[in-house]
């Protein structure tokens, strides 16, 4: 049997976008600034994230305005959701001492 780590998702294990993913993880949608603000990241690190999770159709990217505002809203798509399960899921596996089935 190999460790469980083989199993980590590469794109997930970035410490910046695990954190984000798990922000993601927490709430329906939230908007660009207050995820931003609250994973303490600049604009243009977080955009760079976001485009690689989007990229792996982890992350859906809305954008609108509020007033005459731009504002950028994310949410997990269920196939980010899915994926996250999965990597904290192994994660567990790690921390507890367990192995792959």
């Amino acid at each position: 049997m190999s460790h469980p780590r083989h199993a980590l998702d590469e794109i997930i294990h970035a410490p910046v976008r695990l954190s984000i993913m798990a922000m993601l993880a927490a709430v329906e949608t939230v908007e660009f600034g207050f995820l931003r603000d609250t994973v303490e990241i600049s604009d243009s690190l977080l955009s760079k994230h976001v485009s690689t999770l989007e990229k792996a159709g982890y992350v859906r990217v809305t954008k609108g305005f509020v007033g005459k505002r731009p504002r950028t809203w994310l949410a997990l798509t269920d196939e980010g959701r899915g994926a996250f399960q999965d990597y904290t899921s192994v994660l567990r596996q790690i921390t507890e001492g367990s192995r792959l089935p």
